[in-house]
């Protein structure tokens, strides 16, 4: 988790910087689409159509769908934020990660966990700071891609078993390609060679981001596995001051140490209900 967490940091810095040349559709067209293009020049020969061999298609589809939404909030919040900003709110989806695996898994979390997600959105609210005139109304879309990808995860976590690691990933990129094909032309501005080449470079990376995570959470349990990706601060809050030289406020800051004191809290809680 800790290493596809590098990976989307790695993502997303291409993603903003290409936000300033081309349209938000554009780079996700290009993310998805080259992608799809590495895995089945890479895993095509081996795999064949095990690729797209699947026994549950509707959950695959709507998986995917859920990222491609998520992708899309999350670059539009970076035309608009700084990258530590987007990245802080997003930080969320630890929370309703494990919020979610109640109903939808069927897994089991106390009355203090539940105590430190209360916690975390409290977090959120400092770094956002609501009703004090000086939140940017694109600080709200981080919440929503940290929604999407909520579910994107709670529904990996129901494909793990019975499907392949790799039909899981092609669909990824594949039904967000189709999607993201159908909307590009409106939005095409001809790409100059260095666009291309940092979009060829965002499908390799996401590609192998999403194949780390979806490895991480065959693995363990969600609950255990999503507060790992607040390693990405470390990466996020470099990347942002050497790539842009932004550095996060302080309010960011103190919420992010209440999100990611949240978040670690249900670690060590779930690591000492396994031992008992």
């Amino acid at each position: 988790m800790c290493a596809a967490g590098f990976c989307f940091v790695m993502l997303d810095v291409c993603a903003k910087y290409l936000t300033r040349e081309i349209h938000v559709i554009e780079i996700i067209w290009g993310r998805y689409t080259f992608h799809a293009l590495f895995m089945i020049l890479l895993l095509g020969p081996r795999y064949g159509l095990g690729l797209v061999r699947t026994q549950r298609l509707g959950l695959q589809v709507t998986r995917s769908l859920l990222l491609l939404a998520a992708t899309g909030f999350f670059f539009t919040a970076l035309k608009h934020i700084p990258l530590a900003d987007a990245t802080t709110v997003a930080f969320v989806n630890p929370l309703l990660v494990t919020a979610l695996a109640v109903p939808l898994l069927g897994e089991r979390v106390g009355l203090r966990r539940w105590a430190a997600v209360l916690v975390g959105f409290i977090g959120v609210i400092v770094v956002l700071r609501p009703g004090l005139g000086v939140m940017h109304w694109a600080a709200v879309l981080p919440l929503g891609m940290a929604t999407c990808l909520a579910f994107y995860q709670i529904f990996t976590r129901m494909l793990v078993a019975g499907e392949t690691p790799y039909a899981t990933l092609f669909y990824t990129a594949l039904v967000a390609s189709l999607v993201a094909s159908l909307a590009v032309p409106f939005f095409w501005q001809t790409p100059s060679t260095e666009v291309w080449l940092i979009l060829v470079v965002m499908g390799l990376i996401g590609g192998v981001g999403h194949y780390f995570m979806i490895k991480a959470l065959e693995f363990a349990p969600v609950a255990v596995v999503a507060p790992f990706a607040y390693v990405n601060l470390i990466w996020v809050t470099m990347a942002g001051f050497v790539f842009f030289a932004d550095l996060p406020d302080r309010f960011t800051v103190l919420g992010a140490l209440i999100i990611v004191g949240s978040g670690l809290y249900i670690v060590f809680r779930e690591h000492r209900l396994r031992r008992a």
